[in-house]
């Protein structure tokens, strides 16, 4: 394929926002993808990869990580409490779900930090708001890309690695939505397909064959991203017809072991999105055994994966994130459920983590109109990631401000 022209930051900006910055695919409910999967010069099997699980819906985090020392929680919640001997004990103060052995796993390994309190000023209980603000990393802000895709764009200013950007899911996250990236997204691998009516079908193929003549630039890039979508199909089924493991991912397999193929087929791809869709955890009513479930699903799924990545040789340079948009009120609602709230914890997990625990806890007495009040602003989080994680000093640039990141990595970058 020839090379892709050198377009302005403006005139690429205004293509991808024109709907030309990806290639609608067949999949699991459709597909999009980038310019076609292409080696870096430089990269090797040292370089970090960063896998980021969204948790929608809410996650209640009281009864994810739980403070079985501190009576209010039982006070707070008489029949949703979990009691200390119906818990997976952690230490003195906190336990897990009885049904999260693989995190279990990960934290008595000392792969995992937990992070307490994550919330941010004036917090929104809307999950679509709340969702965008922490994709974006902007709280109120109407910022118009993603916290990752700002990333990407900063440690790769003018998109040399076009496969930086991986989102399973069926559309794409406001994650990842760069200006110098077009991130790959797709869902169902064995259905990796480009998604055109017949009639199209002979124009897409004349597509293909015409490619870039350099003529124009503008023209160019699309017939470039149009050229790689026929590409990128082939070499991600590719990947996954190639990848076998003897790690059971799980009764809910929702994303991570499509990545695991990926990272096995040394794709040059940075950063991953995965979602946990369809706002599981969004729990009003009869919580208890819902929630239960879905923790034994994610905490396997996460473990496995972490398991695949030293099984393959990639231990070392995998970190996975774990959040949801919001966490859930102190106190218990009449339906045996809980009700959207503030902060909750957050989780870092893999072999360069150093295990335990991060921020301050909060209060379970003092409220805030019933809400706990958070301790850590999400985005120290990401800064964490970004300067101590992927090795990206001027995290300012990314963010639109300075936040501390936390000290949780065993490794200097």
């Amino acid at each position: 394929m020839a090379k892709t022209p050198k377009l302005s930051a403006a005139e690429r900006d205004g293509l991808i926002k024109s709907g030309y910055g990806s290639m609608v695919m067949q999949g699991a409910g459709g597909i999009t993808t980038s310019p076609v999967w292409s080696q870096v010069a430089g990269q090797d099997k040292g370089d970090q990869i960063l896998v980021i699980v969204e948790l929608s819906g809410g996650n209640d985090g009281l009864n994810t990580v739980i403070p079985h020392a501190d009576d209010a929680y039982y006070r707070a919640r008489p029949h949703l409490g979990i009691r200390k001997q119906n818990l997976i004990t952690l230490d003195q103060h906190f336990g897990f779900q009885k049904t999260m052995t693989g995190f279990e796993r990960l934290f008595k390994d000392g792969q995992m930090g937990i992070i307490h309190g994550v919330g941010y000023d004036q917090p929104s209980f809307s999950h679509f708001s709340s969702m965008a603000f922490w994709q974006t990393g902007a709280p109120n802000s109407g910022e118009a890309y993603g916290w990752l895709g700002r990333m990407a764009d900063a440690l790769d200013p003018l998109g040399h690695n076009a496969n930086m950007l991986v989102n399973i899911d069926d559309h794409q996250s406001l994650a990842v939505r760069a200006m110098n990236h077009v991130p790959l997204v797709f869902d169902a691998p064995e259905k990796f397909t480009r998604r055109a009516y017949h009639a199209e079908a002979d124009v897409m193929q004349a597509i293909d064959r015409r490619g870039n003549n350099g003529g124009n630039t503008s023209l160019d890039f699309m017939m470039d991203i149009a050229a790689s979508a026929s590409s990128s199909e082939q070499l991600v089924r590719d990947a996954w017809n190639a990848y076998s493991s003897p790690i059971d991912y799980g009764l809910v397999p929702f994303g991570l072991e499509r990545v695991a193929a990926l990272i096995a087929a040394e794709f040059p791809t940075k950063v991953y999105y995965v979602p946990y869709r369809n706002n599981a955890f969004d729990t009003h009513v009869y919580q208890s055994d819902l929630h239960a479930r879905l923790w034994s699903y994610t905490s396997d799924h996460i473990a496995a994966f972490v398991a695949d990545m030293e099984r393959i040789g990639r231990g070392d340079d995998v970190v996975v994130m774990v959040f949801s948009e919001f966490g859930r009120r102190v106190g218990e609602n009449t339906s045996l459920g809980t009700d959207h709230g503030t902060a909750g914890p957050a989780f870092i997990i893999g072999k360069p983590v150093l295990g335990g625990h991060y921020g301050g806890v909060p209060s379970l007495t003092d409220l805030d109109d019933g809400n706990l009040k958070y301790t850590t602003d999400f985005r120290r989080i990401y800064s964490t990631l970004i300067k101590g994680w992927m090795g990206h000093d001027k995290v300012s640039a990314i963010l639109h401000d300075d936040f501390a990141p936390l000290q949780m990595f065993n490794r200097p970058h």
